[in-house]
Order: structure tokens, then sequence, then C-alpha cells
């Protein structure tokens, strides 16, 4: 048996029957016998003499001990700067086993005491018995009492040491972690003593001219030519999310008067319910069934509908913006695929269903503001469930999508499948990049902790150059030595030359790196051989936020889905913020929701049937009756990819300015 050393790193390749002693219990059995367990195996010793065998735990105990050490110096060998969510899970683990130790300590003293006490008893006995037949017999029973004494004193002192060293690793993170709050604290001191300038500022400017600021924009005619010198400017915070910028002053006499206020979003919901509900008993006589057809109440649901879970996907349009700026298509791409990457991150989580949007139900979101895009989103088809997505940004790009969910349960599981393509166009150049996504599965829906994976392959086209990308993202398996929910690819030319290499997972982050060389190396499955590349150091292109402060209390939910459902003025009739069964169920009125779900899906299938009366009443009289027709998109043959597939028509937010809704119909 040969005991080693090995940091963090080397732990990932390890031969079978390796034991990672940092992880290891010990324990002490009969005379002679010692049992090693760790990952639910049991290895059972047994050493030659009783010496030998103590021999054996001071040296397990002290390998135990630097074992623990060393991995915890190479957790802390990194440069990443903290992250709370996962510092604060970090010290629950290290809490977790300073009480452990701890335990350990409590039950080492008891033995001590016992074994203490049998030895003193022990050699009170063998004083009163000096010169008796029966000395030699107590005199074996002293040396075995000492020897479990000595023992459990050598066991002690190990826990002692491995409490010591526990301590001491996480001291120079808890530093860190104290260092980095200090900082925080100061940032925002300055922050606020900034934000106290500028209210002076502007309270100021105000009282000098309160007729100047009105909250609207005025257009003030005048000389054109006269400098605007003694206008203020009141600059905002940076990383402030709600600001006021000012750029008007009494005496301008050209140009245009404005004050823009610019909207706080909110950065919570009320916390969700603890209901029960035996999800088993509503699934068991669904098995094979299409999920979009079975009646669920809202206790599965997340208060969200599918339309914003689709404008979801832009919780990281700044990668979009940066491939808007690249000169190089490969770069670009990079930039594509990992924004099709990045919309699976805040799915982690996310086990709950989100609500099925109405027929004729839609959703914007404008955001030109903050990030430069505004977004509309329709539900265009019932049965089968199919929305139609168009996001327009004033920072160089255009997303558009069809969408048609395919949904199955299994039994065990329920499977995703979203079917339809992505296309993105970027406004200077012309790429026009198309991709699908991969099938959400969610597990355990018998029995355990519900569970999501992602799994499949991405193809992105660049139908300009030809460029093309695969990503595989890997299925979870438990036997398996790959990191979870693992995503590789590979960027390849028109000439289907490798140039780039990305990795990463969904639900974190993805890298690049640069190919400069490559060569077949052997080892391959079905005896092909495998591709090595040789790459620059890699460069990391995406990642994930932290999660907002109590998120497991909100649905998982991220900063920007908790404001996809906020109340908005001068929204159509028709936007899912305005649907009452999942506005109750967001304010935590389950019951009154369920209720409100059933009104609504009845509504909605009395509308149904009420449609198929007309178009058969049309056909008896041999009439050509059109189906449904979408309010803001129409079907059409796309022209790159020749699918038939639903593009915004246009006249959405001509109709917000307006005011006028008036084509909508009454589907709440």
């Amino acid at each position: 048996m040969f005991v080693s050393l090995r940091t963090q790193a080397e732990m990932a390749h390890t031969c079978r029957g390796t034991i990672p002693l940092a992880t290891a219990y010990i324990e002490v059995g009969d005379t002679c016998h010692l049992v090693l367990t760790s990952g639910g195996r049991s290895y059972h010793l047994k050493a030659t003499s009783e010496g030998e065998c103590q021999r054996w735990v001071s040296a397990l105990q002290q390998a135990k001990a630097n074992s623990t050490l060393m991995m915890h110096h190479s957790d802390d060998s990194g440069d990443e700067g903290p992250l709370p969510q996962e510092d604060r899970v970090l010290t629950q683990g290290v809490l977790k086993t300073l009480a452990s130790k701890l335990d350990d300590l409590s039950t080492c003293n008891e033995l001590i005491g016992k074994h203490g006490a049998a030895l003193q008893r022990s050699l009170s006995e063998l004083e009163e018995l000096r010169g008796s037949a029966d000395s030699t017999d107590r005199v074996k029973s002293v040396n075995e009492r000492a020897t479990l004494f000595r023992i459990t004193s050598n066991a002690m002192i190990n826990v002692c040491r491995d409490f010591l060293d526990v301590a001491e690793s996480q001291s120079r993170r808890w530093q860190k972690t104290l260092q980095y709050e200090r900082e925080q604290r100061h940032h925002l001191e300055e922050t606020i003593e900034q934000l106290a300038k500028q209210h002076n500022s502007l309270e100021r400017a105000w009282k000098e001219n309160p007729t100047s600021y009105t909250g609207v924009e005025r257009s003030q005619e005048g000389d054109a030519s006269d400098e605007n010198e003694e206008a203020e400017f009141f600059d905002a915070m940076e990383d402030s999310p709600a600001f006021i910028t000012v750029t008007a002053s009494g005496n301008i006499h050209s140009g245009t008067n404005h004050m823009q206020l610019r909207r706080t979003r909110r950065s919570r919901i009320p916390d969700k319910p603890n209901y029960s509900l035996n999800l088993w008993s509503i699934m068991k006589n669904c098995i094979g069934k299409d999920l979009s057809k079975i009646p669920m109440p809202v206790n599965f649901n997340e208060p969200l509908s599918m339309l914003q879970r689709l404008t979801e996907d832009l919780e990281y349009s700044e990668l979009l913006d940066r491939a808007a700026r690249c000169d190089s298509t490969l770069e670009q791409m990079c930039l594509v695929a990992a924004f099709s990457v990045s919309s699976y991150s805040t799915t982690v989580h996310r086990t709950a269903k989100p609500f099925n949007p109405l027929l004729g139900e839609t959703y914007e979101l404008d955001r030109l503001e903050e990030y430069g895009y505004r977004s509309i989103s329709e539900q265009v088809s019932h049965h089968p469930p199919a929305a139609a997505h168009h996001v327009t940004s004033q920072r160089g790009w255009t997303l558009w999508q069809h969408i048609t969910i395919d949904s199955k349960f299994r039994g065990k599981y329920i499977s995703v499948m979203p079917l339809g393509n992505i296309h993105l166009q970027f406004h200077s150049s012309g790429n026009h990049y198309v991709w699908s996504k991969v099938t959400s599965t969610v597990h355990n829906i018998i029995v355990g902790k519900l569970w999501i994976d992602q799994s499949g392959d991405i193809d992105i086209v660049n139908n300009n150059t030809k460029d093309t990308c695969r990503l595989k993202f890997s299925p979870y398996s438990y036997f398996s030595r790959e990191v979870p929910r693992k995503v590789t690819g590979v960027i390849e030319d028109r000439e289907g030359t490798a140039r780039y290499i990305l990795s990463g997972t969904w639900d974190d982050k993805m890298e690049s790196a640069k190919i400069v060389d490559s060569s077949q190396g052997c080892g391959g499955s079905e005896g092909k051989q495998k591709t090595v590349y040789q790459t620059l150091q890699p460069k990391l292109l995406w990642k994930k936020y932290p999660l907002p402060d109590n998120a497991e209390n909100m649905h998982f939910f991220s900063s920007l889905a908790l404001t996809l459902n906020e109340p908005e003025e001068g929204i159509a009739p028709t936007d899912s913020r305005l649907r009452p069964d999942q506005r109750l169920m967001e304010a935590g009125v389950w019951d009154e929701a369920n209720t409100q779900k059933q009104r609504l899906e009845e509504c909605q299938r009395l509308e149904r049937k009420r449609r198929e009366a007309q178009a058969n009443q049309a056909l008896e009289e041999g009439q050509d009756i059109e189906g449904y027709q979408p309010l803001w998109f129409e079907k059409r043959t796309d022209d790159t990819t020749g699918e038939s597939t639903y593009i915004y028509r246009g006249g959405y937010w001509e109709a917000k300015d307006r005011q006028d809704w008036s084509q909508c119909p009454e589907i709440f």
C-alpha cells in the first residue's frame, strides 16, 4: 500500500483503487485492524503487530492532514475575484468541516476520559495485587488499556492538527473576502456621496430655472450658430442602475432641452409559497402525451410565460453588441456561439414550467435606454404551441426566431424540444447567422429532486462567409469523469479548416482558443484517429452573472427575469404582464391563480371551437376562409433557409406610440 500526496489538479487524473485521503474516514477496529472509507467504498487493512498498526494510523492521519492542507492551498492559488454566492457555499462547507472536527475532538475527549479512568483503576488494582498470582494477568490488562489510551491520545492529537490546518488554510480566503467587503463598502460610500452631490446640483439648477425642467422634451427655436457654452451637464454614476441626466440650462438659445429620467427596475418579487402537491398523482395518466395538452395547476409553473422565457435569451445581449464591433468574422462567430450557450445559464435551477401563452398573447421588452434594444413576441399558434420573436438593436444587430415547442412526458423525465431556427443579422457587415436550440430534459419526475439537463448539438452557420460552428452539449452521466454541463465546439472556415476551439459549461462560462497547429493522433473510437489541436492561451468569452440575493425563494430568477413581469404603462392589452393567473401566482395567491387559469383555458377552448365551426360552415358553403392570422407577424418563406417562418410585419411600436390598440383581441 502506498500513501502519496497530490494537489487538487492532480486529483483529476486517478487510477483505479486510488483513495483521496482528504475525504477518507480512518477508523481503528479490533487489534491490528483498521478501516479506510472513501467514496462509498471501504478498505479493510490488517497489520502484523499492534505497534505497526499504530504507526499506520499515525501516518495515515498525518497524510490526510497534509492532503487536506494541499487541497485548500490549491483552491486558494487562483487570482479570480470573490463571488459572494460561491463564497457563502464554501464558507458553509468549511464551517461544517470544523464542526465535524469538533465532534471528533469531543468523541476523543470522551474516549480519553473513559480509557484514562480504566487505566487508573487497573493501576490501583495492580498496586493492591503486587506479589500475588494474578499479577501477570493484571499487567497484561494494564498494557492493553495503556495501548488503547495511547491510540486514542494520538487520534485526538491528529484531529486537533486537522482542525488547526483547516482553520489556517481558510484564513487567507476569509481575509480576501473581508477585504472585498471593505472595498465594496468604500465604493458604496463614494457612490452615495456622488449621488448626494448630483442631487444638490440638480436641485440648485431647478431652483434657478424651474420652467426648463418639466420631465418631457421641449424644442426651442433659436440661432443655430450659438454655442452652448453655459450649459451644465450632470453626469450619471457609472455603476448606478437608475440615474438622472440633465442637458439643459436657462440660457440655451439652440438645441433641445430635456430631462431624461431612467426608471429603476425591481430587484425582487414576493417569496414563493411553500405549497405541497403530488406531481405523480397528476402526471401518471399522461405518459407519452404532449406536455402542452396536460392541464397543470400553477403549482408547477413559474410566474413567467413562454414568451417571457424566449425574451430572457437576451440576458447577455452585450455579447452581440461586442460581436457587432468585430472586424474578424471568426471572432464574431466565437461571440455568437457564446451567446447561443448563455441563454441556457438561467435554466440550471429552473425546473418549473412557464405558462403556455394564449393564442394572440404578446410580450414586449423595451430596453432602448439601458441596452439599446427592444423586443416583441407573439403566440402565433396554440396547437402546436408556437411563438414568433423579433428584436432590433440600435447597437448594430437584429435577431428573430420562430420556435415551436414539442414536449413529451416519458414517466421518469420530461423532454422539451424547441423546433425552429434563430436568425441573427449584423447591420454593418450583413453577416447572417442561423442556429437552433438543444433538447432540455427535466429528470426525477416520480421521485427525488428535480434537475434539468441540456443535451444535443447546435450548428451555427454564417450564410455570408460559410463559416460554421458545431457546439456539443454533453448529457450528464453519473459514471462520467467529465465536468457536468460541459460544452465543447470547433469553429471552421469555409474551407473546413478548424480555426478556434470553444470550451466551457452552459451554466458558468465559455472560452475560446485560437488554433495554431493540428495533427492526427490515435486512440479515437471505432478505429478513427483523433485530431490534436495546438492552441494559444484561451480567452474568456462569457461569464454568468451571479444570481440575486434570496434567488432560491424567488424561483431562482436572474436579475433580468425579476423585471420581466414588472407592470408597465402603455403596453398592449394582450401583454403577458396583464395575464391574471400569472399575476396572482407571482403575488403568492395560488388558489385564485388556479381558478383564473381554468377560466382562461376554458375561454380559449370555446374560442377555438367557434373558429372551427366558422371554418366548417365556410367549407360547406364553398367559401375560402383563412385560418388564424397573428396580429404583428406574418408567415413567409425565408430567403436564406427556404423554411416557412413567421416574420415581424411591423406596426407594434407605432401603435404603442399612438396608444391605438383597437386591433388587439380581448384574450384575458
